[in-house]
């Protein structure tokens, strides 16, 4: 499509698609990028885009009637960067419940990437998934998945219903259970130590147990994340395929039926 006034305003809210799933999804919308950086990604990627895409007529009236496409578009590249970013955070989510059992919960350190507090094991568990995702290639298909949101969805034919909610509701059971599956094997360990000091505890009475079980717990479960360290790949195909999942739902969600 080559650029001219009469297809300015599509290729505007191309722009505002793009942009707006740029500063929400994984990789892109850190702190450590700058936002210059992200504004070229965006750009290149609306050129990329505007060259694939065939413009639509936009029915609008007046500057609010534009006004209000460019908010429905922008909440599109909004929502499905964010529920691919979400999908990461059950990392962080899992990590804050290895640490509890741990006792490790109280050393909280501030990520400046993400910006928000997170516990040892959970900053850990999600810098080594990411990682693993960069080398397998595995963020090209968050960036491939809005270029094809334009296929299922051109511009201004985006459908706001229940079935958005709904996806967004059926997510979040499956949030807990993929952080608890990663926890199990660290849940179940301090779940043996706690039994064991219970039991030591009743046989001598004299014992600290509080302090002892305190310095094994750490031991113990610093031991068991060099021994599960192996499963990092599963972890990042499951996170990855759960990635996938939602953003194949939320894009048939957007997609007028």
């Amino acid at each position: 499509m080559t650029f001219t006034i009469k297809h300015f305003e599509f290729i505007l809210l191309v722009v505002v698609r793009l942009s707006s799933f740029v500063m929400a999804a994984p990789f892109l919308s850190y702190a450590s990028i700058p936002v210059r950086v992200k504004l070229a990604i965006a750009l290149v990627l609306s050129i990329i885009v505007i060259n694939m895409v065939e413009p639509v007529t936009l029915e609008y009236t007046g500057l609010i009637g534009f006004s209000a496409l460019m908010i429905e578009e922008a909440c599109v590249g909004i929502a499905m960067g964010f529920m691919s970013n979400i999908c990461l955070y059950i990392l962080n989510f899992s990590g804050q419940l290895m640490d509890m059992d741990m006792g490790l919960s109280m050393s909280n350190i501030f990520d400046p990437q993400t910006r928000i507090q997170g516990t040892i094991s959970g900053t850990l568990y999600l810098y080594a998934v990411m990682l693993l995702m960069m080398v397998s290639h595995m963020h090209y298909f968050v960036i491939q998945a809005v270029v094809d949101s334009f296929q299922h969805f051109n511009i201004g034919e985006a459908v706001f219903s229940k079935s958005i909610t709904d996806v967004m509701v059926e997510f979040l059971p499956n949030y807990f259970m993929i952080a608890f599956r990663i926890l199990l094997p660290i849940f179940g360990c301090m779940l043996i130590i706690n039994i064991v000091l219970g039991v030591l505890a009743r046989a001598a009475p004299q014992m600290n147990m509080f302090v002892v079980g305190m310095q094994l717990k750490v031991m113990v479960g610093i031991i068991v994340l060099f021994i599960i360290v192996e499963t990092l790949p599963g972890v990042t195909n499951f996170i990855y395929d759960q990635m996938r999942t939602v953003t194949n739902q939320l894009m048939d969600a957007f997609t007028p039926k």
